[in-house]
């Protein structure tokens, strides 16, 4: 059997971190993903992907992704059941469960994306320094 899942996406909301009865990191997270087609009024769809990652990466997601933050998931598919006390139900909820998460961008990028392409243009540069190297080149 394979239970393989690998998503790029962006966080829907901050992360949500705590821990268990025995002091272990768990993190929550919503994954918003594109899908790679439109519909037939040319909207993009998105589908919304909870995920859950566990000890230090859990603190380490908490610490440096938020909201809007681009990360890649992979992980597995797993759906848990529980008994919802106050209206004596049982739920069931399907995750990903986080082995690995790359953060895709920095908060500098998410922050300020075109800082350094609107600050320089071609003629701020000083040219006059320039040598001839031509001559220089071995071919």
């Amino acid at each position: 059997m394979f239970n393989k899942v690998v998503l790029i996406g962006r966080l829907t909301k901050d992360p949500e971190l705590r821990y268990t009865n025995t002091n272990i990191p768990v993190c929550s997270f919503s994954l918003a993903v594109n899908r790679p087609f439109a519909s037939n009024n040319n909207d993009k769809n998105v589908d919304f992907f909870n995920c859950t990652a566990w000890r230090k990466q859990a603190e380490n997601i908490a610490k440096y992704v938020n909201k809007g933050s681009m990360v890649a998931v992979e992980g597995r598919l797993q759906t848990r059941d529980y008994l919802d006390e106050k209206i004596n139900a049982r739920r069931y909820v399907t995750e990903i469960v986080c082995d690995s998460v790359v953060f895709l961008d920095t908060k500098s990028q998410t922050s300020d994306n075109n800082d350094y392409s609107s600050s320089k243009n071609d003629e701020d540069i000083d040219t006059d320094n320039f040598n001839n190297v031509e001559d220089d080149l071995p071919f």
